[in-house]
C-alpha cells in the first residue's frame, strides 16, 4: 500500500502539518458537549498520539493505531510523559484485527484517505469494529475547498452515500483543521455518527 511509504517518508522528513501538538478542537468540542458515550475508544491514524492522550486523560480506555512506526514510538513516549495509559499499536486498519467492537471510533483524516484506497475494506473494518449504538467522529477534508498541498477531500453526498448505510449521521458541519502552521487551516467536515 503506497500510502504507508508516503506517510513514513513524511514523518522521516518532518513534513507532518497535521501534527499540531494540540488536541483537535473538534474532538474537544464534542467531548465537552458529552456527545460521546461509552468506555472504549479506537483512534485510527493516531499519529504521535495527541488526541489519544487527551481521550485517556478523560477516562476512556484507548486503543490507538497508526501505520507509521516512528509516529507510534513518539506517541508511546508522549503517553509515558503524560502518565496516561494508551494501547498504541502499529497497525493497518484495512488488514489487521484491531479487536472490538468499540464504543467510540475517532479519526482525524483517515476516512478521507482510505475511501480512495479500498472503500469496501474500510467499510468492512467499520462493521467489525463497531456495534449498534457505537459512535464515530470523523474529521475529513471538505470538497468545497481543495487546497494543494492539503488533505484529500470528500463531498457531503459522498459521505452520506458511503457511510449512511451503516451509520446515522447525527451532526455534519464544516470546520477548519488546526495544523502546525498557523496560516494553513484547510476546510474540513466534522462528521458525528452512530452505528445503526
Amino acid at each position: 500500500m503506497p500510502e504507508k511509504v508516503d506517510f513514513a517518508e513524511r514523518y522521516a522528513r518532518g513534513e507532518t502539518p497535521w501534527d499540531s501538538g494540540k488536541p483537535s478542537a473538534e474532538l474537544l468540542r464534542v467531548l465537552n458537549a458529552e456527545k460521546l458515550t461509552g468506555a472504549t475508544v479506537l483512534e485510527i491514524g493516531c499519529g504521535t498520539g495527541t488526541n489519544a492522550i487527551e481521550l485517556a486523560r478523560r477516562g476512556f480506555h484507548v486503543v490507538a493505531v497508526d501505520v507509521v512506526e516512528q509516529a507510534i514510538v513518539t506517541a508511546r513516549d508522549k503517553a509515558r510523559a503524560a502518565a496516561v495509559d494508551v494501547d498504541f499499536r502499529v497497525a493497518d486498519v484495512l488488514k489487521d484485527d484491531l479487536g472490538g467492537p468499540y464504543d467510540i471510533l475517532f479519526d482525524r483524516g483517515v476516512y478521507h484517505c482510505l475511501r480512495t484506497v479500498d472503500l469496501k475494506a474500510f467499510q468492512e473494518f467499520l462493521r467489525r469494529s463497531t456495534r449498534v449504538g457505537s459512535w464515530w467522529l470523523s474529521l475529513a477534508g471538505n470538497a468545497k475547498e481543495e487546497t494543494d498541498p492539503g488533505p484529500p477531500v470528500v463531498s457531503e453526498d459522498e459521505i452520506r452515500t458511503e457511510l449512511g448505510p451503516l451509520f446515522d449521521i447525527i451532526d455534519l458541519h464544516e470546520f477548519r483543521f488546526t495544523t502546525n502552521k498557523n496560516e494553513f487551516r484547510p476546510l474540513g467536515w466534522s462528521i458525528l455518527m452512530r452505528r445503526k
